[in-house]
């Protein structure tokens, strides 16, 4: 028998693994209308186990309130909720100014959202209520809508009936933007508010403080002039001030700037040694106080004119449903205060939530947002969201839990009911500089910009662009561009990933990486850091060709070369075949030719 020394090469199918379950089956295939139907049958099984982890789960008080330590917790949530419920008060008020309200309905906003809230959210630090972005926002859509006539006596029916408008185009928007959280609740889409990077939350907050801050200029210098809306609004508000500077109510203009004198340093002072304080000077709340008392034993507003808050009924307001009519003019605007109202409410929650080491859940927080905005426009209440100020001090004041937002209720009732119409000769301009001091975070974070130019200069980018947006443009417009930009730039990064060949690398390195590519001298390896999709395949072809030297002739050639080899060794495997058949053969027939010459021997010896 001869020596042979053969190869056989095996040609087989590649398959993906869409195509070979297609060609052979598998077993999710064969189980998948059976696991289907099991997963609707758990996912609707209701039992008292089930019925009681649905129930904490959406009612999370009920989660939270079982856990309660009494002892360790109670000190803390207390002062930390009527420190907060103090600073409610002049916000409140303050805040309805910005919406085009009765400082009433800023009263009641400080309280069905905070109880609500405590009831259905996650966040253990959130301080919710009115806020003032979101404040000027729905107060442009109420001046559009219902605009403030030039002259209206204040005391009259028609006055009462201008407020019953505006408060019912407020509620609505609260109504619609809380019947959206719930919608987008239902659809489990609370990731959406990762479109809103930080950046773009931060450049549009500290650019809408600008145009509170400007808003609030003609209160505090007396001007009874229209708001402006729409694109440009802050030069024409600035425009119309500068104009009307000769008319300045001097008495307004010194109340403003007494108040200012005192807001600003307590807060600074607030600010420095929170450390040291137990709790913040309550400043604001002293303010209005003061300011009250002065007023009402001087008699401001007849001799000097000056504008006041007027009557704040006493009690609970009564259930009334909001202007439903105008939802086809609010649609718009809703959609963007509904957005910023859960981009900043989910972004504090998180914030504080990785400094306390807890976890929070934006599905459910749109859940606890949605009814806390949809049951309040009921109660004549404008939209809410969590606030900058009260929860950095509901945080720093040492609350621990949701409980903190009982106290700050409470707080906010007792003034409701028995001292509100106490704030009847309250000065508007003190409210306004109120507003205006409450915007130094917002401002102060123009001290990130370094920081983040040299984390990531095109975050700086979308950073400066929206906050020119905003600022020259409005506040809702601005807030779309800077979006749509932050996205083109995610849309460019995923484009333009870095392209990396290690070949060049492996040769300056170690000796053992060089013994490596010794090995693999026919072989390359690339590194792309990001998905491959139909926006940048173009992009990676070229790349990849430059980095190996290839063109389209190279290719051709390399393609023929390889199907001439693959012919070859086909070739050869079918020769190599035929030549084992054919030693095969052979073999067989001498072994039947030894076979007959052994039967015939064993014959004749016989």
């Amino acid at each position: 028998m001869q020596n042979m020394s053969a190869s056989v090469a095996v040609y087989r199918n590649i398959y993906t693994e869409d195509r070979f379950k297609q060609a052979f089956g598998s077993e999710e295939s064969a189980h998948g209308s059976l696991r289907l139907r099991e997963k609707l049958a758990g996912r609707f099984r209701c039992s008292r186990r089930a019925c009681l982890h649905l129930l904490r789960e959406r009612v999370p008080i009920f989660n939270w309130l079982l856990r309660y330590k009494l002892k360790k917790w109670i000190l803390g949530d207390a002062v930390a909720g009527l420190t907060v419920g103090i600073l409610h008060i002049p916000q409140g008020m303050a805040f309805a100014l910005l919406t085009s309200v009765a400082p009433i309905f800023g009263l009641y906003t400080s309280f069905f959202p905070v109880v609500l809230y405590m009831i259905f959210g996650t966040g253990r630090h959130v301080s919710t209520g009115t806020f003032a972005v979101v404040s000027l926002m729905t107060g442009s859509v109420v001046e559009q809508l219902v605009p403030t006539p030039l002259e209206m006596n204040s005391s009259s029916s028609e006055a009462t009936d201008f407020e019953a408008q505006r408060i019912g185009v407020a509620s609505a928007v609260a109504l619609l933007s809380g019947i959206t959280m719930l919608c987008m609740f239902g659809l489990q889409l609370g990731f959406l508010s990762t479109y809103l990077s930080e950046p773009i939350v931060k450049a549009f907050t500290s650019a809408a403080a600008f145009h509170v801050a400007i808003s609030q200029l003609q209160s505090m210098l007396g001007l009874r002039l229209p708001r402006h809306t729409g694109a440009f609004s802050l030069f024409k508000t600035l425009a119309s001030v500068m104009e009307n500077l000769p008319h300045t109510n001097v008495a307004e203009l010194l109340i403003s700037l007494v108040c200012l004198a005192v807001l600003v340093p307590v807060k600074e002072i607030n600010v420095r040694y929170r450390q040291r304080l137990r709790t913040p000077i309550p400043v604001e709340i002293l303010t209005v106080i003061v300011a009250t008392g002065v007023a009402y034993a001087s008699s401001l507003d007849s001799t000097y004119s000056i504008e006041i808050v007027g009557h704040i009924p006493a009690g609970f307001p009564r259930p009334q449903m909001p202007a439903l009519h105008t939802f086809p003019d609010i649609a718009g605007d809703t959609v963007a205060i509904t957005f910023v109202g859960y981009a900043v409410s989910v972004s504090l929650a998180m914030i504080y939530a990785d400094k306390h080491g807890y976890s929070i859940h934006p599905n459910q927080e749109l859940l606890a947002h949605g009814i806390s905005n949809t049951v309040s426009s009921f109660f004549t209440c404008f939209p809410s969201s969590a606030t900058l100020a009260t929860t950095n001090i509901l945080e720093s004041a040492g609350g621990y839990t949701q409980l903190s937002g009982l106290f700050t209720s409470l707080v906010v009732l007792i003034v409701l009911l028995l001292i509100g119409p106490l704030f009847y000769f309250l000065p508007k301009a003190v409210l306004a500089c109120i507003n205006v001091t409450s915007l130094r975070q917002m401002f102060l974070q123009f001290q990130d910009l370094p920081d983040l130019w040299r984390i990531s200069k095109i975050d700086f980018i979308v950073w400066v662009v929206t906050w020119l947006s905003v600022v020259v443009l409005n506040v809702d417009l601005g807030l779309a561009i800077g979006v749509v930009f932050s996205m083109m730039t995610v849309i460019c990064r995923t484009q333009r990933y870095i392209f990396n060949s290690l070949c060049e690398n492996i040769m300056q390195c170690s000796r053992f990486s060089c013994q490596i590519l010794y090995y693999m001298k026919n072989h390359c390896i690339l590194t792309y850091n990001g998905p491959i999709y139909y926006g940048n395949r173009s992009f990676f072809r070229e790349e990849m060709s430059r980095l190996l030297g290839l063109t389209p002739e190279k290719i051709r050639s390399w393609e023929k070369a390889r199907k001439a080899v693959e012919k070859r060794e086909r070739d050869v495997a079918v020769n190599t075949v035929v030549r084992l058949l054919k030693s095969i053969s052979e073999l067989t027939q001498q072994y039947m030719y030894f076979n007959l010459i052994y039967v015939v021997f064993s014959s004749t010896v016989v």
